[in-house]
């Protein structure tokens, strides 16, 4: 849950991929592994992506994890599958 919670944070932050493993310091296969919830990622830089992202870290209440986890599927099915960086406008005024 903790790894489709970054993953929605960082795109409704529009950011890249890249641009948030750039500012965790770590790779972006390692920040894609995290957002799947793989079981290889360290805990430490778990929770820093977290933080980067302004992503709560614990919720006390069982059943609000259990409504929260199946409102974020629904959101993930919302969200585009990848987040591009805006295109800059040319400026060919001479």
């Amino acid at each position: 849950m903790l790894g489709k919670l970054i993953r929605i944070g960082r795109s409704e932050r529009r950011l890249t991929a890249q641009d948030l493993a750039d500012r965790a310091d770590i790779s972006r296969t390692t920040l894609h592994n995290i957002e799947k919830g793989a079981p290889g990622a360290e805990i430490g830089i778990v929770f820093e992506v977290a933080s980067l992202i302004g992503v709560r870290l614990f919720d006390p209440d069982e059943r609000t994890l259990a409504l929260h986890s199946a409102h974020l599927d629904e959101k993930l099915t919302l969200l585009p599958q990848s987040v591009r960086p805006a295109r800059n406008e040319v400026d060919d005024d001479f």
